[in-house]
């Protein structure tokens, strides 16, 4: 008998995920496992309006990055891109601090015209996947905007991508907020998929635990569904010797007073975590984890190195799930 549609596309392994970090892990996951058997909820703090359109940077390196699309030299955007859109603009007088390559720009115009039209952003997501051959689930945390704040030394409130690229990260961080998180709901398909026995592991991707993982868990109902969920959770620590393998995670967490070692993320994670992978650089710190710790090679270049991480991080969970068994 031929397996209903629903069921064939029911998930088994649910990723959490911002951009690029866990953009890596989602490949190797979604090289590893079966087609349709890999949800990636991603965040849509980075979200922001710029020239008119919804830019969703999270979301569209997670799609390029499945799709076989992204750019592996700049770490962002497409693969083979043109400028001539940002450079006419740029003489013309247009704000150009934010780029927006010339195919990546065709997916921001759509984006907008489907959202203009009464899409809701999920609806959008899905149909880019499927229009890219992409044969997993790629949700939004939340159709509701969620908006990351970064809160300075200096008394400003800069949105994310202000700080990130129009600043380069340059200001002192001294907290984060998130707009809109309290009245969003979350992407139903996660609450189902947290909510689903036959789960099998929940991964929470290498990624900034403060601008890419706390705005999804800042969704009302989703750290509660992490702490309720019957799988095994495991976290990959994306500091690795001290330092964060990209971004700015190893700067927000000197300025917020935190250590700047995996037993941050940690802690972070605590409520809802079976469990925490960190690099081999950092085993002595196994023993020093109350959380069961697996030390493996985490730092990803090729597709080899992802498929490896993503093979290893699910015989953990499978192990972690058997022991509480």
């Amino acid at each position: 008998m031929t397996e209903p549609a629903e069921l064939r596309e029911r998930p088994s392994v649910l990723a959490l995920s911002g951009g690029v970090g866990g953009a890596k892990l989602a490949l190797g996951l979604y090289h590893v496992l079966e087609p349709w058997q890999l949800a990636v909820a991603v965040n849509t703090g980075d979200d922001f309006s710029h020239i008119g359109l919804h830019i969703a940077p999270d979301i569209d390196t997670v799609m390029y990055t499945l799709a076989g699309e992204n750019n592996t030299e700049l770490g962002w955007g497409r693969a083979g891109e043109t400028w001539n859109f940002m450079d006419q603009f740029g003489q013309l007088g247009g704000d150009t601090w934010f780029k927006l390559g010339d195919g990546d720009l065709a997916v921001h115009m759509r984006r907008q015209q489907l959202l203009d039209a009464g899409c809701p952003l999920s609806e959008v997501t899905a149909r880019f996947c499927g229009a890219k051959g992409i044969h997993a689930h790629i949700w939004p945390a939340s159709d509701e905007p969620v908006r990351t704040i970064v809160h300075t030394a200096d008394e400003r409130k800069l949105p994310f991508q202000n700080y990130f690229v129009e600043e380069q990260c340059k200001p002192r961080a001294r907290g984060f907020s998130y707009e809109g998180a309290a009245s969003s709901k979350p992407n139903q398909g996660l609450v189902d998929a947290l909510a689903d026995p036959s789960l099998r592991a929940v991964i929470i991707c290498p990624s900034n635990p403060f601008v890419s993982i706390d705005p999804i868990l800042k969704i009302p109902g989703t750290r509660d569904a992490l702490r309720a969920c019957k799988a095994a959770i495991v976290a990959i620590s994306p500091i690795v010797g001290g330092n964060a393998i990209k971004g700015p995670l190893a700067k927000m967490l000197g300025e917020l007073g935190s250590p700047v070692s995996s037993r941050s993320i940690l802690d972070h994670y605590r409520d809802f975590l079976s469990g925490i992978v960190i690099d081999e650089i950092d085993a002595e710190l196994a023993a020093t984890m109350d959380l069961p710790t697996l030390v493996a090679p985490t730092v990803m270049v090729d597709l080899d190195d992802k498929t490896k991480l993503a093979n290893t991080v699910l015989e953990f969970a499978d192990h972690l799930a058997m022991k509480s068994n």
